[in-house]
């Protein structure tokens, strides 16, 4: 996909033909700590900047922003099948799936996971904003499930996960470690040993490890550590380690 006014966008060839991107902070009209293209409407941003940055979103995915669709995320396993732009306020979810044509999925990160999915041969996309918990929880599952309802077969997704936080700049408690252990002791591979009793977490290995186990056709991460790129990606946990104010949010989008 060709940069758009200033915009860097990575994709994956694993979702090709269909038009996808998973959107870094280059290329927006936001300032400050938020500087760059910051499309999260929760933040403390300027709302009318917020909404020049989507609507460049927009023209870079070929669609107008009407069709730009994104859900209340609420670190949940929900999924919900979008036929059309919401009216009024968005649902709440951490999924989406489609197979309407010209609706864009966009999915807001600062550290959790973007995955996009698709099978582009039975017409059916989806997007998860997954976190610890939501992966945890079964996001990623559910999104497989409700593709199938839709004509999908999981042989054939493809799923990427993009820009998310790596196993070594996520450090957490043993409380953290027993929760995962406790659902399913196997998921002890993917804690390291970190400083004294705390523990260094493989967020992307543990969701690869959870599609695959699912049966999806593909599974791959695109490598990118967004605590470790401040001038490429926003990070919730950058800006809690800076006592910065607010942080802005990445968008990753896909649509048919």
């Amino acid at each position: 996909m060709p940069q758009t006014s200033m915009m860097e966008i990575i994709t994956a060839d694993a979702l090709a033909p269909l038009r996808h991107g998973f959107f870094t902070r280059k290329g927006g009209a936001s300032s400050g700590i938020f500087a760059g293209l910051n499309c999260g409407t929760g933040s403390s941003d300027l709302s009318e900047v917020v909404a020049i940055n989507r609507s460049r979103v927009a023209e870079a995915m070929g669609a107008p922003v009407e069709r730009l669709v994104t859900v209340h995320q609420i670190h949940s396993p929900d999924v919900v099948t979008i036929t059309a732009p919401h009216e009024g306020a968005a649902p709440q979810a951490d999924g989406m799936v489609t197979a309407t044509p010209g609706l864009v999925l966009g999915v807001l990160t600062a550290d959790c996971q973007p995955v996009l999915f698709a099978d582009a041969e039975a017409g059916v996309i989806g997007a998860a904003h997954a976190g610890w918990r939501g992966t945890r929880d079964g996001v990623l599952e559910a999104v497989l499930d409700a593709m199938e309802t839709l004509g999908a077969q999981r042989s054939r997704i493809a799923a990427v996960i993009g820009p998310t936080i790596s196993q070594a700049a996520y450090e957490v408690g043993p409380e953290f470690v027993y929760g995962f252990i406790d659902d399913d002791p196997e998921a002890a591979r993917f804690f390291a040993q970190g400083t004294g009793d705390r523990a260094l977490f493989d967020l992307p290995a543990y969701a690869l490890w959870r599609l695959r186990a699912a049966g999806v056709g593909h599974a791959e991460w695109t490598h990118h550590c967004t605590y470790r790129d401040p001038d490429r990606f926003y990070s919730y946990r950058r800006t809690t380690h800076r006592q910065e104010a607010d942080y802005g949010r990445l968008i990753s989008c896909i649509r048919l």
